[in-house]
């Protein structure tokens, strides 16, 4: 997010009705609900995370331990957990 002058990008009418409500001081403009981007969409990170994710499904599934997950990923057993429960949940809703 990055700040805009509001006389930059708005009429001149609207910046003095918007300073009897609030004046010089910071106003958050939130976006369309229709233009909202998901966690992670904007980066790349959510889609690194679902491929990790994916990759410990696959290493569980050949037989890697929980431990050896959690020590190869840098997260704890419950997490390694979680993510083996939500990958199998996904995998059975692929399947149907």
């Amino acid at each position: 997010m990055k700040y805009e002058k509001a006389l930059d990008i708005l009429p001149e009418h609207v910046v003095k009705t918007i300073q009897q409500y609030i004046d010089g001081s910071y106003i958050y403009i939130p976006r369309k609900s229709e233009n909202r981007k998901s966690w992670g969409e904007q980066t790349g990170v959510k889609k690194d995370l679902d491929i990790r994710n994916q990759d410990i499904f696959k290493c569980y599934m050949h037989g890697d331990s929980i431990r050896a997950l959690s020590e190869r990923y840098y997260l704890t057993e419950q997490s390694i957990r979680r993510i083996i429960r939500a990958e199998r949940m996904k995998d059975r809703r692929d399947r149907r």
